[in-house]
């Protein structure tokens, strides 16, 4: 798919002050607002896909509008929205011949079903620097998408959107790219300031995430994405909440909605719980 602003690459090539400077065109490019963003209720995942045996089979919903697979399951309509999780697992130490790769998932899901899996392996570069994660996997993350034959309504992917210290994490990165409503669905606070202690909270709660003197881009408090606890153990609150926020064409409130509604029992969404399983699968099969 052609790019809707390819002169924002992440060009790893850059200096690391040309590569902030990219971040902040990036955030001005980018939508934080409720622009072509689904209904939470039209992608709700109400049953997790059982890894136990493996992968869940990829059902084609442009088989039947509204019909059941062979073995009697139902199958998505193909207009239904498609839902895209990304997420990459890592091939190291591979010697001066074969340097380090990143294998990037895609997995897209319609009515909450998988449609299709695709993947990409891809050199790598740059080691990891934080606040430019984008410059090191997003190139990676596009030949994912590139190699899918489904054209997402809604991206989900594994790092931070507009909590960043630029307002242009991987999922704004990706998002402005491609022009598609996008979240990042991050398991560690790179910035910002939550409204209230996210220790052992229940599942379900949340609090603001606000713009503090670490977001150079946004003024203070702006509230620039969600504390989300998807998941708790009754007895013994130590899961850690999940950082969400929007990465382009979405509200901060919208897309911890869509989240919730993405999360089915675990604690990361269907959508990049199945992608990291998907990724690892891959890394197996190349190794």
């Amino acid at each position: 798919m052609d790019l809707a602003r390819p002169d924002l690459r992440p060009d790893p090539s850059l200096s690391h002050g040309e590569m902030e400077t990219l971040q902040r065109d990036i955030a001005a490019a980018a939508t934080f607002d409720d622009d072509g963003a689904l209904d939470p209720a039209a992608v709700a995942v109400d049953e997790a896909a059982s890894l136990a045996d493996g992968l869940p089979p990829a059902r084609d919903g442009a088989q039947e509008r509204l019909g059941t697979a062979e073995d009697g399951e139902s199958v998505a309509s193909p207009d239904a929205p498609t839902v895209v999780g990304v997420d990459q697992a890592f091939l190291t130490d591979r010697g001066e011949d074969r340097p380090d790769a990143a294998v990037s998932a895609a997995v897209a899901l319609r009515g909450g079903s998988v449609v299709e899996y695709a993947s990409a392996t891809t050199p790598l570069s740059i080691p990891y620097i934080p606040g430019l994660l984008a410059f090191r996997e997003g190139e990676p993350i596009l030949a994912a998408l590139d190699a899918l034959d489904a054209e997402p309504d809604l991206l989900l992917c594994d790092g931070s959107g507009r909590i960043h210290f630029r307002e242009a994490g991987l999922a704004t990165h990706v998002g402005v790219l491609r022009d598609v409503p996008s979240v990042g669905v991050a398991k560690s606070l790179l910035c910002g300031e939550p409204d209230e202690s996210t220790d052992e909270r229940p599942e379900g709660w949340r609090t603001p995430i606000r713009a503090d003197d670490g977001v150079t881009t946004a003024e203070a408090g702006t509230v620039i994405g969600h504390a989300f606890q998807s998941r708790q153990y009754p007895n013994s609150r130590r899961v850690n909440p999940l950082y969400v926020s929007p990465g382009h064409r979405m509200s901060a409130e919208t897309a911890v909605d869509l989240v919730a509604a993405l999360c089915a029992g675990y604690k990361l969404p269907e959508p990049t719980r199945l992608a990291d399983a998907y990724a690892d699968t891959v890394k197996r099969d190349a190794n």
